[in-house]
């Protein structure tokens, strides 16, 4: 069972606040502390992430004990990403990715052992047209916030056949819980030290580090708890 602390802009463009961001993901229980790389990132924006600052990003990582992970928009951030270091072992795909830039995606396929992709812009009927390499799916609806009442097509049960977990949008635990139950184990949300923020959209449908805790802990032990049952049957 796998957790993805979504830190993603959650930073406001304040760099400096990010050590912080790593330091109460891992806290939290997190397995993965991840940022976006290539979105909004021209000099002068929220995310212009730059090699000096990754590499801050490896290091805090290290010493919190948490796993760095990217979601890479494009071909400059691959290149950006790769130049930093030659030691990656997962990279996330948003499903932005997945839908405009096929060749970004085989070619990370064939360097990466691990590549998680978000489904949230495709139709989940065609899941098949997009199977990569090393690829893991989560189910994922592009809505930010996703309301309860806006759910869509949300599967009846998760395997490494169709959707690993979910990448989850919503304004609660309880969809990502739900996903556990039926299966799920890799769980993304996004994370924020303050859901007033309103810098960006992603504050409000973020989990605060007791909140992210709370998924953490319930989700294992729920995890457990169905093992259990199943292997008794």
């Amino acid at each position: 069972m796998e957790f993805i602390a979504e830190i993603g802009m959650n930073h406001n463009g304040n760099f400096g606040l990010i050590p912080e961001l790593i330091k109460q993901a891992a806290y939290s229980g997190a397995d993965f502390a991840k940022f976006q790389l290539g979105w909004r990132d021209k000099k002068g924006e929220i995310n212009a992430l730059q090699s000096n600052d990754l590499i801050q990003i490896f290091r805090y990582c290290e010493y919190y004990c948490i796993k760095p992970l990217f979601s890479v928009i494009h071909e400059e951030a691959w290149k950006l990403l790769t130049d930093v270091t030659k030691s990656i072992c997962t990279v996330k795909i948003a499903s932005r990715t997945l839908v405009e830039n096929h060749s970004l995606i085989e070619k990370i396929t064939e360097s990466v052992p691990r590549v998680i992709i978000s489904t949230g812009m495709i139709n989940k009927s065609k899941l098949n047209e997009y199977k990569y390499i090393n690829a893991e799916y989560l189910w994922c609806q592009s809505k930010y916030p996703l309301h309860t009442f806006d759910i869509e097509e949300f599967p009846l049960s998760f395997s490494e056949k169709t959707f690993v977990g979910i990448s989850d949008h919503t304004i609660d635990l309880s969809l990502s819980l739900i996903s556990i139950c039926r299966g799920a184990t890799l769980i993304e949300r996004h994370f924020t030290l303050d859901k007033s923020d309103n810098t960006i959209r992603d504050h409000a449908l973020s989990s605060t580090p007791s909140e992210f805790t709370t998924l953490v802990r319930t989700g294992r032990e729920i995890y457990r708890t169905i093992n259990l049952i199943n292997n008794k049957r």
